[in-house]
């Protein structure tokens, strides 16, 4: 299996090439990206040198331009996907059926992988983009079974690529509308989950309130870490309960699970956290990198423990053994 690994900037970019990821995927400092944060990202130079320094040390370089383009501007997307083409991105990570449709038609030579943010999780759904726009992989959201990635992988016509670790988003990719109902900026067209300029914190006595536009999302005891505020990943109030949607906002690490993923025939694992530091992608993707070599020889990974790198310290299989469900 390959290992795909994160980068927000330059420095998490070589962290994840020396730290042996067999590609790196990043995006460009503009709205065509889902994690379009201040202080993140690559300008056009940028990302000319981080391709060159991938291919130094064999690795690759995918290019996400993953959001889909707003009314009339086609063209910014259109610009990104032929300046990442000519930079020498390895594969495109795209989302939306025109900018696949003007990809194709316009690098045909060039790999194109379907983005998360399709939502596409099963099989009509792939073979169609496989179909109509030569799509090589897609990127499964994650909200499936491990026997759900195993059916699919099988009876689809294209790779399959599955998040291992990192930030798990119990919504549907590509159909999240809570952050467009609170704040007006969506993730899907604005490159933005919870934007910063509408989080705010306060006290109230000895309790930090997180809030999100006008909602508050969370309330935490004192010595309790205040998380950031993401609508999903905070407490709802029912007429039965008050609570979290699932389980606990924790982060996904399916390390226990690598040798079912083996088994059902994934050809890539995805690391998340384009926003996080080197010091985070360095420290993953080494342990993963040690990993899916150790699966390679002797059949089962080495002991790791990455829960210092996750959210609330603590970590969880999520949807591939849905406990929850």
């Amino acid at each position: 299996m390959e290992l795909i690994c994160p980068a927000g900037t330059m420095g998490a970019f070589r962290a994840a090439v020396d730290a042996g990821a067999d590609a790196v995927y990043c995006g460009f400092r503009d709205a065509t990206n889902a994690r379009n944060f201040p202080g993140l990202n690559f300008s056009r130079a940028e990302l000319g040198e981080a391709v060159a320094h991938a291919r130094t040390r064999g690795a690759r370089t995918f290019v996400a331009i993953n959001t889909f383009p707003t009314a009339g501007d086609a063209a910014t997307w259109r610009s990104a996907v032929d300046d990442a083409v000519e930079l020498g991105a390895d594969a495109l990570i795209l989302a939306d059926i025109g900018l696949l449709d003007y990809a194709a038609r316009t690098h045909p030579g060039v790999r194109r992988h379907l983005s998360v943010q399709a939502a596409a999780s099963n099989v009509d759904s792939i073979r169609y983009f496989v179909e109509s726009f030569g799509v090589k992989r897609v990127v499964l959201p994650r909200v499936l079974t491990v026997a759900e990635v195993a059916a699919i992988t099988a009876a689809a016509a294209c790779e399959t690529e599955v998040f291992a670790f990192g930030g798990l988003c119990v919504m549907a990719e590509g159909r999240c509308q809570l952050s467009s109902y609170v704040t007006g900026q969506s993730p899907n067209m604005n490159g933005v989950c919870s934007p910063a300029s509408h989080v705010t914190y306060r006290d109230e006595g000895e309790t930090v309130v997180s809030r999100l536009g006008d909602l508050t999302v969370d309330r935490f005891a004192p010595g309790v870490p205040a998380g950031y505020p993401t609508l999903c990943k905070g407490r709802f109030r029912t007429d039965r309960s008050e609570g979290y949607l699932f389980e606990e906002p924790v982060s996904l690490d399916a390390y226990e699970l690598l040798p079912e993923l083996k088994r059902a025939g994934v050809s890539a694992l995805k690391i998340e956290g384009r926003q996080r530091g080197r010091a985070y992608v360095e420290q993953v993707v080494r342990r993963f990198r040690a990993a899916i070599d150790a699966l390679g020889h002797a059949g089962r990974a080495p002991p790791g423990d990455l829960a210092a790198m996750s959210e609330g310290q603590a970590m969880t299989t999520g949807a591939y053994r849905k406990t929850w469900r």
